[in-house]
């Protein structure tokens, strides 16, 4: 279980004096707002750089008013210093409105929150003998105005989870309201077809992955020949091997779909060493991975 162990509002720790999130928070009230979810390990954040890159991103996308990438790296840093491993949830509101009604009135100053959770030790065993996947009924809906970005109404997901009690089942795979392979409901897929490794593209839907953008780069400085494609419910019969990524799980492969039993392939085990070659370097020399 993650534990949550701190929290900074706009960079003070929460009890201090003023430091509460409002409940007429935009946030709370619409999900108006952004997040991500760093890995940390060592007191360093893994990936930072492409993190707050996404999230400046988002803040375009949304018209919120951006914070310096500096500021957030900084608390960033001060959370998880002196930690072994951490997770790091940053969350931008839009801020505090006095008007009622989803229109902003332009006088909203972002809000910034900062949360540390304990990151347990994972199981080794889904890593490398692969998770059980099972197919969500949950479609969701495909609004191009919002793909990509990690946006805080997450209500599609939170259903999809609900659909399941299984622990054993570690994940959902997600399609679209017309048909098309998206995601996970908390990770990105990938499929593997004659020596290929295919992802299913996001501009209509679906979050882009950090780790999703890091593995079609380490694939392709690999000579493994990977793309984005419109994929469905046909490409996941006919895959031969699968994958998912987070920024926590890294690259896992799927060894069970609904029941049918799935091979961990040598594409996805090829890729998973790369990736630990990667970020062990970037432990090494203390960039975090970017």
């Amino acid at each position: 279980m993650e534990d949550l162990q701190r929290i900074l509002i706009d960079g003070q720790p929460v009890g201090q004096p003023g430091t509460a999130l409002s409940v007429l928070d935009r946030g709370l009230h619409y999900g108006d707002g952004l997040f991500e979810t760093i890995a940390c390990e060592r007191g360093r954040p893994r990936l930072i750089e492409r993190h707050l890159q996404r999230l400046a991103s988002g803040c375009e996308r949304l018209g919120l008013v951006p914070v310096a990438s500096a500021v957030l790296a900084r608390e960033v840093h001060e959370l998880v210093a002196g930690t072994s491993r951490a997770i790091v949830k940053l969350l931008l509101s839009r801020g505090v409105s006095l008007a009622r009604g989803y229109g902003p009135v332009g006088s909203e100053r972002t809000v910034r929150v900062a949360l540390r959770y304990a990151w347990p030790v994972q199981d080794p065993e889904q890593a490398e003998q692969g998770a059980r996947v099972r197919r969500a009924t949950l479609r969701l809906g495909e609004n191009p105005a919002l793909a990509g970005i990690k946006h805080c109404n997450r209500l599609e997901q939170v259903l999809a989870r609900r659909e399941w009690t299984d622990p054993a089942i570690a994940e959902a795979l997600m399609f679209s309201s017309s048909g098309a392979l998206i995601s996970g409901t908390m990770s990105n897929v990938f499929v593997v077809r004659e020596s290929k490794v295919l992802t299913p593209c996001i501009d209509r839907c679906g979050v882009a992955g950090v780790m999703r953008g890091l593995v079609l780069e380490i694939a392709a400085a690999d000579g493994i020949a990977a793309e984005e494609r419109r994929l469905d419910a046909a490409d996941l019969a006919g895959a031969e091997e699968i994958f998912l990524t987070n920024a926590l799980i890294g690259i896992r492969p799927v060894r069970e779909l609904d029941g049918t039993s799935l091979a961990v392939g040598p594409v996805t085990r090829r890729l998973q060493a790369q990736l630990r070659a990667y970020l062990a370097g970037a432990a090494r020399r203390g960039d975090g991975g970017d």
